[in-house]
This record gives C-alpha cells, structure tokens and sequence, in this order.
C-alpha cells in the first residue's frame, strides 16, 4: 500500500544559488510545514529585487522582507493566504511596488500575471509556469540569472510531503498535467512554497505523478469494496495519516473521485 509521504520527494538541495535567499515566516503548522517561504531573487547586489510570496501579515516576517530592498516587483505563486496576507502591509512597507498574481483578487497595483509576460529586473528573468490544480490560480516560476535556473514551486511541490488537490477549487486531472509540465526541468532545483529546496525539479514531479497514480489505484479499490463517501475513502486509504489531517485529505479525495466520475453525496 502507498503510504502516507511525509519525505522530501528529491535529494535536498546542496545549497542556495548566490542570487537567492530564504526568509521563512514564523508561520509553522502541519499545512505549511517550517513556515512559509518567501523568496528574495535579486541578480546582483544593489540591483532591485523580485519576491515571491509575502507570507503571512507577520510585522516581524514583513520587515526582514522591507529590509532586502530595493524590491522590482512581489510575485504570488497562488491566492492562500498563508502566501498572500502580508501582501497589502508589505506594500505599504515598500512604498507602492506592486504585487502581482494570476488572480486578479490578489493583484495589488499591477497587471495580473501571464505566461506570455516574463518579469525583468537588472539581469533576472522571471517566466511564469501556468501550474493549475494544488488551486485553479496556482502558477510556478522558472527564475534565471545568466545560465543557472531555479524553479519555484510554490505549493505544486513541497520540499517535504505532498500537498493537498483543494477541491472544489484545484483539481487533480489539472494537477498532474501540471506535474508533467515540470517533468521536463531536469536538474533545476525546486523551490517550493513550503520545507527544505530540492535538488531537482524533475525528480520531484516525476515522484509526485507516481504517488498520486498509486492514491488512485487505492482510491478505486476503496469504491469497488464499497466506500460511497469521501469521509469513508480516506477512512480506507489515508488510515496511516494522523485523524487530525483527515479534514485535508478529504479534499484530495473528493479531487480523486471527481476524476474517476464517481457521483459524490
């Protein structure tokens, strides 16, 4: 039986290119593992800076971001709000840079973000990854400074575990065209939303797309022996995963049924 994934999908990253630094939130719980990870990508010292992910509204967590300044843009890899809250009060900090999201809910003083608009700052690129499915808003980004490339994953993969298909909003046939998608970035690292950086993408995803096509087969099996619920699905399948977390693997699982065409109470 596929067990409930609480390892890093890939061997952890060596270390941190020079050109990027970690500030993680004092935010830590059993969804977002050390806290959240905020990204600082600047290409040379003096030179304005990209963001990713503010975190939560934490003055503390905020001022350490202010204090990287001066900041290009801030970039959401997606609408929770563990990733989003500190948005408006690190715009203040920053004296008006915009925050820029797929969601337009969660643009502040900007264009949303597209696929087809590569943010650039002083020797940085920044190409967004469409990455549907952990939520429809999700998005990726692949970062690069002369010929090294990172990618952040936000929370479409984790540094440690798996995340959760937050259905009605993410769905699963999106999440795993998602992780194809990042098949493809081979030997990149992965700098995920959540936990320690990867050493490659590529690995990451394809060890995803494994698990979760495992979940599945569990998950038809629960159906075919009976199970009629989600609730009764993860009573079958997620029985190795603490009662406490339950709430979050119904939401996977109402994703994976969803998928199968099972009709749903």
């Amino acid at each position: 039986m596929t067990g409930h994934l609480t390892a890093p999908a890939a061997a952890l990253a060596d270390a941190l290119p020079d050109w990027v630094t970690l500030l993680r939130a004092p935010n830590p719980g059993p969804m977002t593992l050390d806290g959240t990870n905020t990204w600082v990508l600047r290409a040379a010292p003096g030179a304005p800076a990209v963001v990713i992910d503010p975190g939560p509204a934490d003055d503390g967590h905020l001022d350490r971001i202010a204090g990287h300044g001066p900041v290009a843009s801030v970039l959401i890899s997606h609408g929770h709000p563990d990733h989003t809250e500190g948005s408006a009060p690190l715009v203040d900090r920053l004296a008006g840079v915009a925050v820029r999201a797929v969601d337009p809910a969660h643009t502040i003083g900007g264009a949303p973000l597209t696929p087809d608009a590569p943010i650039e700052a002083a020797g940085l690129t920044v190409r967004v990854l469409p990455t549907p499915g952990h939520t429809t808003d999700s998005v990726c980004f692949l970062a690069q400074v002369g010929d090294e490339r990172v990618v952040l994953t936000g929370d479409t993969i984790l540094g440690r575990g798996t995340t959760v298909v937050a259905h009605p909003d993410g769905h699963l046939g999106d999440y795993l065209a998602s992780l194809e998608l990042l098949s493809v970035y081979r030997g990149i690292p992965a700098l995920p939303g959540h936990g320690p950086a990867l050493a490659d993408c590529a690995a990451a995803a394809e060890y995803y797309l494994a698990h979760r096509r495992a979940r599945l087969d569990q998950v038809r099996a629960a159906v075919a022996e009976g199970a009629t619920t989600a609730g009764e699905v993860v009573a079958k399948v997620y029985a190795d995963v603490d009662r406490s977390l339950w709430w979050a693997a119904e939401w996977s699982v109402r994703a994976q049924l969803e998928h199968l065409g099972v009709e749903q109470p």
